[in-house]
């Protein structure tokens, strides 16, 4: 079940060079109320103390537009062919800059719409400064996706029953929590999960956590498909 995860971070840092030679094919954006739209490979803009990012990363990939009526209600218009390989991560990330020692308090809420069909994950991806670390926290998936590495057992953190993974992607390390039902919406205490895998675990030292990202890893989403963020809210630091 288990599908390759790719350096996400990598692909960003790539971004000039590949969008020189890339071709993604764009479609109009669906009807929105919004502040803000886009449908180029690596749209992004700053709302609400959030950045939104459009961030088709994969290869294969097909048609995309994000729109924004806030850094914390957005969505995304995707039709990407049913074919295996995951082709974006639009999402809304949150800057913390701070060790996790330092951190007094990581909490998360999210309210989605995600579709019926197409193969994909909703998840927080959290990575620490120097990005050796990726920590996925799967809330829903659906379709032919699973996550890297070998399984490490569950755990209860934060509000949620996890079954964990443990991987590497040959760029860092990949930590993924996936949800053991399916949630379209709730509050996450992150801070324990990041605790856990540092003390109980050792998995990793006292890292600066750079990012908290929120959004949609698409591998497939044929005929176009809309996942809506209603609400999403980070605090703490």
């Amino acid at each position: 079940m288990a599908t390759s995860t790719l350096s996400k971070v990598t692909k960003a840092l790539l971004a000039p060079a590949l969008a020189l030679g890339a071709t993604v094919g764009l479609a109009s954006a669906p009807a929105h109320a919004a502040i803000w739209n886009s449908c180029d490979q690596w749209g992004n803009t700053s709302l609400n103390g959030y950045t939104l990012y459009n961030n088709i990363w994969g290869s294969g990939a097909g048609s995309q537009c994000v729109w924004a009526n806030s850094g914390i209600n957005w969505g995304v218009w995707a039709n990407h062919p049913n074919t295996g390989g995951i082709k974006s991560y639009p999402n809304s990330k949150k800057v913390i800059n701070k060790p996790i020692t330092s951190i007094t308090s990581l909490t998360s809420s999210y309210n989605v719409t995600v579709p019926a069909a197409g193969a994909y994950n909703t998840s927080y991806d959290i990575w620490d400064t120097d990005y050796d670390y990726e920590i996925m926290l799967w809330v829903n998936y659906h379709g032919a996706v699973g996550p890297l590495g070998t399984s490490q057992g569950s755990v209860s953190l934060g509000g949620h029953t996890w079954n964990v993974y443990k991987g590497s992607n040959g760029h860092n390390e990949v930590f993924s929590f996936l949800r053991t039902s399916d949630s379209t919406s709730g509050t996450v205490n992150i801070l324990p999960v990041l605790k856990w895998i540092k003390d109980t675990k050792g998995w990793m030292g006292n890292e600066t956590i750079g990012d908290v990202q929120f959004g949609y890893e698409i591998t497939s989403s044929s005929g176009g498909l809309d996942f809506v963020t209603n609400n999403l809210t980070v605090s703490g630091g």
